[in-house]
């Protein structure tokens, strides 16, 4: 990869532009992923509320959920990934659309857009699997109907697997390709957007490799608790560009550990 000359520059200029444009597009898809959250939210509480009045005054609750819900599931879980997941990985995404403009690719957004897709479609695939389960839990039971788990024999695995897949050598090779995308690229680049599609279905898988398990705790605080949800952006944000990230990681592993422990012990 050629480097860029230190001095103001046609192509720099193009490079900054085009950052620009996909780096405002990044955070405008960010936030009207938060927008939708957060209505999603807003009618997730009045249902479980009217749902609670129903019992309060011994009305049957609503029937078994069915496609229409399930669909509703992945897409609820999909415009999640991507309000929690774009934020870590922009750096990665604008370093691609910059090497393929510095290496003269006129389609250079073109490509960066596809790594975009692809990523997202690594996260897509993870959405499917993870509203399948809160479907299954959801019709076993054992979710509230705020999307919260409500056994304590399911809730305290759950912490307990997140924590100790912190600490586990997979953890650390997935991470370590996140905060590593110089050296990913060098290793995995590929030419055109086929190529970057590609490129970011690979990254996104490394991605969710990385981030499953901690994604997997919404299904115990709450799906569509947007406190947690923002909780558990932040430190996905912190884990990944954070000079002391790793060592953040193994610390909070160690602390979930403890978490699912207790909840345990205290049922």
């Amino acid at each position: 990869m050629d480097s860029i000359d230190a001095s103001p520059s046609s192509l720099e200029r193009l490079i900054r532009r085009d950052r620009l444009v996909v780096g405002a597009g990044l955070v405008i898809l960010t936030v009207v992923s938060w927008i939708y959250l957060a209505g999603m939210a807003g009618g997730l509480r009045s249902a479980a509320a009217q749902s609670e009045m129903h019992r309060a005054m011994g009305m049957p609750e609503m029937g078994a959920w069915g496609l229409r819900q399930l669909v509703a599931l992945c897409v609820m879980w999909s415009v999640m990934m991507v309000g929690m997941m774009v934020p870590s990985a922009s750096p990665m995404m604008l370093l691609v659309l910059g090497v393929y403009r510095q290496r003269g690719g006129d389609e250079a957004r073109t490509a960066a857009i596809a790594f975009i897709i692809g990523y997202l479609l690594a996260w897509t695939g993870f959405s499917l699997i993870a509203a399948v389960t809160q479907f299954a839990l959801h019709e076993s039971a054992l979710m509230s109907g705020e999307m919260a788990m409500r056994s304590a024999l399911v809730a305290g695995p759950i912490l307990l697997a997140a924590g100790i897949y912190q600490l586990l050598p997979i953890k650390g090779a997935c991470l370590s390709h996140c905060r590593l995308p110089l050296a990913t690229l060098a290793q995995e680049w590929r030419e055109g957007p086929k190529g970057a599609l590609v490129m970011g279905v690979r990254h996104g898988l490394f991605c969710v490799g990385c981030c499953w398990a901690l994604m997997a705790l919404l299904l115990v605080v709450g799906v569509m608790n947007l406190l947690w949800v923002a909780i558990i952006a932040g430190f996905v944000l912190i884990e990944k560009l954070a000079p002391k990230g790793p060592l953040f990681g193994r610390v909070a592993g160690v602390l979930l550990i403890a978490w699912g422990c207790f909840v345990l012990i205290a049922r």
